[in-house]
């Protein structure tokens, strides 16, 4: 885990960097309240918690804000909520039905084989309203494409970007919508323009460091988009890959057999074969991919195990 370089961000927001599994988390202290944006997986629960109270001493976390629903921006949603009974919890209107009537499999985290305990919520982020965090009044904004249902955070004083998943800095997340069957590259396209109009000065992404070359960013991830859109099958591999990398990064390690037996036992990877692709059979298909992690150094074959590498 690192923190963002001060010079970058005024000194009400502190952003914990952390590492593949759990998004960035943004903590955000003004005089009269203090909130956090986004709160990583579940298995790092217990180290987000440690992270903010530690930057808050005394302070209690007064407000909890999900820029979207993914496992790895919520899933320490549950244990804030234990650690600090009195925090109010904000999320996209998309989802909040699902987790109202907790339905792991329609929030997505049974079928792509992920964890998310459950957690309650007292209010939603409205497009085109604000949320004042800390001393500073934020823009809500619609940023559909890596998940439909997702927000980016804009303060204007400063031109800070919180932007999620839509962009980073050499990217985006996989655009999971379109391997559901909707048209969400057009989407994506559209909220870099989006990010684009805002002109924002500094962004805070959901991975990696904070950082100023917005234009260089916004550039490579149109030439990203393009390629994807050239050929949708190269997206498919890529979240796929995705997919399977982050289910070794929370092992770490396991016998092949087993490894091999959870793919087949998630209705995700299937989905997006039979929704996507021809040509090798779905079992030949996932050792296809396995080796492409090999031999790009993200994973490794020891035996009859499979570990996490890179």
């Amino acid at each position: 885990m690192m923190t963002s370089p001060l010079p970058l961000l005024p000194p009400d927001i502190t952003v914990f960097e952390r590492g593949w599994l759990s998004s960035n988390n943004i903590l955000i202290r003004g005089a009269q309240s203090t909130a956090l944006i986004d709160s990583g997986y579940a298995t790092h629960a217990a180290q987000t918690v440690a992270l903010v109270r530690a930057a808050l001493g005394d302070r209690p976390l007064d407000l909890l804000v999900n820029t979207h629903l993914h496992s790895d921006h919520c899933g320490g949603n549950a244990a804030l909520q234990a650690a600090w009974p009195a925090v109010r919890t904000s999320i996209p209107p998309g989802l909040a039905e699902h987790v109202r009537n907790w339905d792991p499999v329609a929030l997505t985290y049974a079928p792509t084989g992920q964890s998310c305990p459950p957690f309650r919520y007292e209010a939603l982020l409205q497009p085109g309203s604000g949320i004042r965090l800390g001393d500073r009044q934020w823009q809500i904004h619609a940023a559909p494409g890596h998940d439909t249902h997702s927000v980016i955070l804009f303060e204007p004083a400063e031109r800070i970007l919180v932007s999620a998943d839509a962009l980073w800095e050499r990217g985006f997340g996989v655009v999971f919508p379109e391997l559901e069957g909707d048209d969400a590259f057009d989407e994506l396209g559209e909220t870099l323009d989006l990010i684009e109009s805002l002109a924002p000065a500094t962004v805070i992404p959901g991975h990696g460091a904070v950082f100023t070359e917005v234009d260089k960013a916004i550039a490579i991830a149109r030439e990203r988009l393009n390629g994807f859109l050239a050929n949708p099958a190269k997206h498919t591999r890529h979240a796929a890959k995705v997919l399977l990398k982050f289910k070794l990064l929370e092992v770490q390690s396991l016998p092949y057999a087993a490894f091999i037996a959870w793919v087949q036992a998630t209705p995700y990877f299937r989905m997006m074969f039979d929704r996507h692709l021809s040509g090798p059979d779905f079992g030949q298909w996932i050792d296809e991919l396995v080796a492409e992690l090999v031999r790009s150094g993200a994973a490794t074959r020891e035996g009859l195990v499979i570990r996490n590498a890179g």
